[in-house]
């Protein structure tokens, strides 16, 4: 059974920072591409990016390329996301998803 856990989430200044963890177990982590999403209420889920089972290949959505990055440790079955100069509009509930499936996600809101 798949099952993620997404920690790192907090409140943070409009131009600050935060890494997001995600810890996975239950299939072939280092051969899975894994996905980061964030949902806000009221609104669809939205991709936020993605990456390779080897770590050499990542995509992002527009709106957060040049300021997000994924990175994954795959000795610790675990998919990073890291945040940079974040704007109020990044907050949101973010999960990570590997083939459609979930975690309980993990709560950033950038907020002066």
């Amino acid at each position: 059974e798949i099952h993620l856990v997404e920690s790192g989430g907090g409140l943070v200044q409009p131009g600050g920072s935060l890494r997001l963890s995600c810890v996975a177990s239950g299939f072939d982590f280092s051969s899975a591409a894994m996905g980061w999403y964030r949902q806000v209420p009221g609104k669809r889920l939205e991709w936020v990016g993605s990456i390779n089972g080897v770590g050499n290949g990542t995509k992002y959505f527009p709106s957060v390329k040049g300021r997000f990055t994924i990175s994954r440790d795959n000795a610790k079955n675990t998919v990073y996301l890291q945040m940079n100069s974040l704007q109020v509009e990044d907050t949101a509930l973010y999960f990570c998803d590997r083939a459609g499936r979930r975690g309980q996600g993990t709560q950033v809101t950038v907020s002066p």
